[in-house]
């Protein structure tokens, strides 16, 4: 229907990295991000594209403002790394602000909004947040944002980063924090383009987080997440359980975990708000 938006999700990953987590069970993150658009907005077309490919072509100038909403997936790739598949994903990042189209993303998209306009990101110095981020509160600013509207003040959600926004640039505002992580959600308003990021994954559930986890057990281990592999295996098994069957209250309660991860609409509030309240309005406008 000429009415349903039309979204062009980049997929952050590497190829090495997306068959990394495809060995391990998990679905591709464009194809998470992808799937999670139609289900928010029904009837919407959505392609995908993998910047990080050296064979990848990307729209630019006329062809991005075809597209009603950009959303950024994850991403294992470092920002702030001489890396060539990180320049590309930059500079498009920079197109589609000034093509004005609405943008949206995790993680990865939080860490390339602010660069592309500006600012900085660097290793977080307390290491890598994984699994269920705590106590994200939002500031005054994201209180009073369209992003949160519906969202209660504090909440928790999916997260897995090692990397932070440290400077914000002009036209930036944080939204939301927690003690491990200054910016977990930030406005960029850049060349008369609006990014909205999130450092969390309002796209996992817990079958998402138990097959990343699983991919990257090793690392976990040697991280201090768990004792041993079979301590992180243990913890995959948990919550795969608790993700086929969600009435194990006791799983819910060993792990901490509560509608704010478990309810889908709770988690993708973000997500509707976002469509709903900027990339609607952005079309009725144009057309």
């Amino acid at each position: 229907m000429a009415d349903q938006p039309r979204f062009i999700v980049v997929d952050g990953y590497a190829r090495e990295g997306r068959e990394e987590l495809a060995r391990g069970g998990a679905t591709p993150a464009g194809e998470l991000y992808a799937r999670m658009l139609k289900e928010c907005a029904p009837g919407c077309h959505v392609d995908i594209v993998y910047p990080a490919d050296p064979d990848s072509a990307l729209p630019s100038g006329a062809a991005i403002a075809q597209y009603d909403g950009i959303a950024w997936t994850g991403s294992s790739l470092t920002i702030y790394a001489d890396d060539p598949k990180v320049a590309p994903q930059i500079e498009f990042a920079r197109a589609a602000f000034e093509a004005r189209v609405p943008s949206f993303g995790s993680c990865w998209a939080a860490q390339i909004a602010v660069v592309a306009a500006g600012g900085l990101c660097a290793a977080n110095p307390r290491g890598r947040e994984m699994g269920i981020a705590r106590k994200i509160a939002l500031t005054p600013e994201g209180r009073a944002h369209p992003l949160y509207t519906g969202k209660k003040s504090v909440f928790d959600a999916f997260i897995s980063h090692e990397d932070e926004v440290t400077h914000l640039p002009p036209g930036a505002s944080v939204l939301a924090s927690n003690d491990f992580c200054r910016v977990q959600a930030v406005s960029v308003v850049h060349k008369g383009g609006v990014f909205w990021g999130l450092q969390y994954h309002p796209e996992y559930d817990l079958h998402e987080l138990a097959r990343l986890c699983y991919c990257r057990k090793q690392r976990l281990v040697d991280k201090g997440f768990f004792k041993d592999l079979d301590a992180a295996q243990a913890y995959v098994d948990l919550l795969e359980t608790l993700h086929q069957d969600p009435g194990r209250r006791d799983i819910a309660w060993l792990l901490g975990i509560d509608e704010d991860v478990m309810n889908e609409d709770v988690r993708r509030a973000e997500v509707r708000n976002w469509i709903n309240l900027l990339v609607v309005p952005a079309i009725r406008q144009r057309r």
